[in-house]
């Protein structure tokens, strides 16, 4: 069993099933049994945990009581004995003592990706529990501050409960410099400060002042750098490395060849690691012949998809992120998916021309401008040969009393002229040193190789060799490892312990899988076990001779969908930065069982799409889940499985937003099925069906049941429903009753500690302040929606948020705050490949230039952020409508009167289209500076009059609008103006549709 205490308590038996440990005093019970887990625990410290200092008459049988009650929930052995009781479970299978394990093993980032939250928030105030949560904050605090990977939330978090810890504040300073957040770090650095002077009479330590001295110095922060960590010494490729790096000089692409085994992704890592600047290392191992090579870049290069836009072409997306960024992007096991890779390297080359590429591959992809280097096996001369020196260097890893003498070095040699001088083969055959002389190791390999490399004469004579020695090595396994090696082979990415036992049940796995490890044949990185590809090959051809395959491949589905259903509930929650994580680290696996599921259980297939499509929006993979929902939705067909309406209904509509059309299955923008009752129990299906319906208008038919049948009981789901009830009376023009409804979804968010719908919240209250005119409360409410979405790494929402930022500088006459608004986001749009963004940043560019009178620099930008904006949904709709009144203004400016005709025309389609009176308010201006510009005031103050009704009234701030209306006022005399404006104000939709038309 695994047992969590590190957050709320939980319990799960191998299969993933949780064990509800219901009652304060029976999860005081286990809690005390399991901090000491496989050791004897007093009786006197089980009653203290129990009843504290007021134990009951006859408190022995009390306690006997309940631990009578735990053995009937466990599967697992509570053993009494005279000195106390026991608790018979593996210390590992307790998140606690693994996390204080891996501290101890200097493994900082998987250690920290064990919390869920506060330790033991279970037990009360019990004093054992007080003193492991305090031994264990201190450990996590150390954890963090050795850890370059932390989040800047978890970072913010922690400095705000330790103000004063300089490591600490130091390690965040560094995060905020190297994502660009100056003036953040720079203000940390000033509290931090004051704080020290004022609490401690100290000045700042030399941690600190050494992190302050690299932001004011403007030190260039670290390049980011993606290339897997490395568990071996590198041995006798020295030369390699100079070569491949010399070809990367003169050379965009660089393909490094040979057989499985020669070496190929290690000389890869060693020449991209000795290069400066960018490297992101790309492993499309796990990607299914055929599979979509594109997305699994995206995913590597980090690019997220935060906006509320459809999901871009992926090749698009790249593009926009690569180009003129230099970088090196290492592409490893090509040769399943030459063509894909082949096709899109080319397009990116000849589109981003800081882009460098280095591939691995068994074949050269054949691409233009190709350098194609094959490995070499190692020199398998005498002592100093690099085969030898490599076979020493893992023969003493797994016994250290190994030494080459002149009695052995000859045998080692003939063993690695035998193998080729392929690495794998080389690694695999010394790991057999650790139980047999190194004598008995090359004979034993010589009699193999006599029978196993008779093969198929057809076969590349390495690919003979590799497959001689792997098969060797199989035969050395007792049945026991034979068995967990073919099943481990359905796991995609590597897999942990708990998930190995119970997919493949093999009893004793926890014993079986180390010593696979020892033997080469399984790789540990962190807690997770993989296997390297070559390997994987070899093993999963064995699984599918034994007949396990479907069996084993319906385990591992259903044990990725039982994960999958358990973190949903969290991820609505404050445990959803956490949970996040563990779904990030089973990526690979997830995805894969939706595949499987897809051909051979479509219902699981439902459940385990629907349940991942709200945690890959929130990581930023709305491309890939929209594309797996498709793959879903087009194995079902138009007919979802009975009781499985809701699921069916939150794919096709996630799939909708990759533009292709699944054949033979309902519209997404059909009203709701009938089969489909609701509210659902995944909330974010209603998230999906607000983005591809939009904003419905306040006084819609069938609005409420629409909210019954969509709208959920739970706090995060009322939340929502304010969140939507507030956009819709903000574009019907009710801001009063706008700001309640979003003033409260915010308070709903906060209540339950979810972040993406906080920030969403922050920012439309921060709209609705600055149309009140409160400027300085807008500004506060969105600096705290910035600071929220730089915490939850939504870059591109960040971005939009810039762009927002800018618009009201531009606006309020500080260009220059609103160029440099502007450049940030360009940046951090670009470096997202944020096509919708980016054409928000384009759109503020636009602005300023047309105000500052380049009208040329005006149009181009505008044309700019047209091209770049994608069609389809409400976001990218309202950004568009929104370039189209700019550039009609700026066609305006330059005499061209139809074309500024034309373009507000658009815009007003689009926002009548979309319910959106806000931008149909900006159309509405502009027209009203015609009308003046025409020497017809009366028709500008009715205008300006339906734009303020459209608004819902509040305060006019931009200076345009403003100069407008005084000069209608100048002209009409104040009262007359008022009551034309209060008409105007008065108008309905169809009124203002005449006025524009007239």
């Amino acid at each position: 069993m695994r047992f969590g205490v590190l957050g709320p308590m939980v319990v799960r038996r191998a299969d993933g099933a949780e064990v509800r440990v219901g009652g304060p005093r029976l999860r005081a019970l286990l809690a005390v049994l399991l901090v000491d887990a496989g050791r004897v625990v007093g009786v006197d410290r089980v009653s203290e945990a129990l009843y504290g200092s007021c134990p009951p008459a006859g408190v022995a049988n009390a306690i006997q009581s309940q631990v009578s009650r735990l053995r009937a929930l466990l599967d697992v052995e509570v053993e009494r004995s005279a000195a106390g009781y026991r608790l018979v479970v593996d210390p590992g299978e307790v998140d606690a003592l693994r996390f204080e394990e891996l501290v101890a093993r200097g493994l900082p980032g998987e250690a920290l990706a064990l919390w869920r939250g506060p330790a033991l928030p279970d037990v009360g105030d019990a004093p054992f529990a007080a003193v492991c949560v305090a031994r264990w904050e201190e450990l996590r605090l150390r954890a963090v501050e050795e850890h370059d990977g932390a989040s800047v939330g978890l970072l913010r978090e922690l400095v705000a409960a330790h103000p004063t810890r300089e490591r600490l504040v130091a390690r965040l300073v560094r995060v905020l410099h190297r994502e660009g957040r100056q003036a953040e770090a720079l203000a940390l650095v000033e509290r931090t400060r004051r704080v020290l002077v004022e609490e401690l009479g100290a000045d700042p330590s030399p941690v600190l002042a050494a992190a302050h001295g690299e932001v004011v110095r403007g030190e260039r922060p670290a390049a980011r750098r993606v290339l897997p960590a490395q568990l071996t010494s590198f041995v006798g490729r020295e030369e390699e490395v100079r070569l491949v790096g010399l070809a990367l000089g003169s050379s965009r692409l660089v393909t490094l060849t040979g057989a499985g085994g020669a070496g190929k992704t290690r000389l890869a890592v060693e020449a991209a690691a000795v290069r400066p600047g960018e490297v992101c290392f790309v492993d499309l191992a796990p990607v299914a012949v055929g599979g979509d090579v594109p997305r699994a870049v995206m995913a590597a290069l980090g690019l997220r998809e935060d906006g509320v836009s459809p999901v871009s072409a992926p090749v698009a997306r790249l593009v926009a992120a690569l180009q003129d960024r230099p970088v090196l992007v290492v592409l490893d096991n090509c040769e399943h998916v030459v063509d894909g890779v082949a096709g899109l390297v080319g397009g990116l080359l000849a589109a981003c021309a800081g882009l460098r590429v280095l591939a691995t591959s068994r074949e050269a992809l054949g691409v233009t401008g190709e350098v194609v280097r094959p490995v070499p096996p190692l020199d398998v001369g005498g002592v100093g040969s690099a085969a030898v020196r490599l076979f020493a260097d893992r023969a003493g890893a797994v016994n250290p009393s190994f030494r080459l003498d002149p009695a052995t070095v000859e045998v080692v040699a003939g063993i690695c002229r035998a193998l080729e001088g392929l690495p794998l083969a080389i690694e695999l055959a010394a790991a057999r040193v650790r139980s047999l002389p190194v004598v008995e190791v090359a004979a034993r390999l010589g009699d193999r190789f006599r029978l196993l490399s008779r093969g198929s004469r057809s076969v590349v004579a390495r690919h003979r060799t590799l497959h001689a020695v792997v098969e060797w090595s199989w035969g050395l396994l007792d049945d026991e490892e034979r068995v967990l090696a073919r099943r481990l082979t359905v796991f995609r990415g590597g897999a942990t312990l708990g998930a190995v036992a119970a997919v493949c049940g093999v009893a004793g796995s926890d014993e079986v899988l180390p010593s696979l490890a020892d033997k080469s044949l399984v790789e540990v990185v962190g807690d997770r076990y993989r296997m390297s590809e070559t390997v994987r090959e070899f093993c999963a051809a064995r699984l599918v001779e034994s007949g396990e395959e479907r069996e084993v491949l319906g385990a591992h589905a259903g044990y990725f969908a039982a994960l999958a259903a358990e973190a949903a509930p969290h991820l609505y929650g404050a445990g959803q930065l956490v949970w996040l994580g563990r779904l990030a680290a089973e990526h690979g696996n997830l995805t894969a069982a939706v595949r499987w599921a897809c051909g051979h259980d479509r219902g699981l297939a439902l459940r385990l799409a629907a349940d991942l499509g709200w945690p890959l929006w929130l990581r930023g993979l709305r491309s890939e889940g929209a594309s797996l929902a498709a793959e879903v939705v087009a194995a079902v067909g138009a007919t979802p499985p009975e009781g499985l309406a809701e699921e069916f209904l939150l794919c096709l509509v996630n799939a909708s937003s990759t533009g292709v059309a699944v054949a033979g299955t309902p519209s997404p923008r059909d009203p709701l099925p009938a089969g489909f009752g609701g509210p659902p129990a995944r909330p974010f299906l209603t998230v999906l069906w607000g983005m591809a319906h939009g904003v419905p208008r306040v006084d819609s038919p069938g609005l409420e049941v629409l909210r019954e049948r969509l709208l959920g009981s739970d706090p995060w789901s009322r939340a929502l429903g304010r969140l939507g009830s507030g956009m819709r009376h903000r574009y019907a023009g009710r801001a009063r009753e706008a700001w309640e409804e979003h003033a409260a979804a915010l308070a709903g968010f906060r209540a339950v500690g979810e972040r993406w719908g906080a920030a969403l919240a922050l920012s439309q209250l921060a709209e609705l302040a600055r149309e009140d005119g409160r400027v300085g409360a807008a500004v506060g409410l969105l600096d705290e929606a910035l600071a929220l979405s730089r915490e939850f790494g939504a870059t591109e929402h960040t971005a939009g948020l810039l762009c927002r930022r800018s618009e009201w500088a531009c606006q309020s006459g500080d260009l220059d705050g609103a160029v440099a608004d502007v450049e940030e986001a360009a940046v951090l749009a670009r470096s997202q490949g944020a096509v919708e963004t980016l054409a928000q940043a384009w759109l503020g560019a636009a602005e300023v230039a047309r105000r500052r009178g380049d009208l040329d620099g005006a149009r181009r930008w505008c044309a700019e952020a047209l091209r770049v904006c994608p069609r389809g949904w409400f976001g990218p709709e309202e950004v568009r409508a929104s370039v189209l009144v700019a550039q009609g203004r700026v066609e305006w400016a330059c005499g061209d009167r139809a074309a500024a005709s034309r373009a507000w025309a658009a815009a007003a389609g689009v926002a009548r289209e979309w319910g959106n009176q806000v931008v149909l308010a900006r159309v509405v201006d502009a027209h009203a500076a015609v009308a003046l510009a025409d020497g017809d005031p009366g028709r500008a103050a009715l205008l300006a009059g339906a734009a303020r009704g459209l608004r819902g009234g509040g305060a006019v701030l931009d200076p345009e609008v403003v100069a407008v209306e005084a000069a209608a006022r100048e002209a009409l005399g104040g009262p007359v103006f008022d009551e034309v404006v209060a008409r105007g104000a008065a108008s309905g939709p169809d009124a203002v549709a005449a006025l524009l038309d007239a």
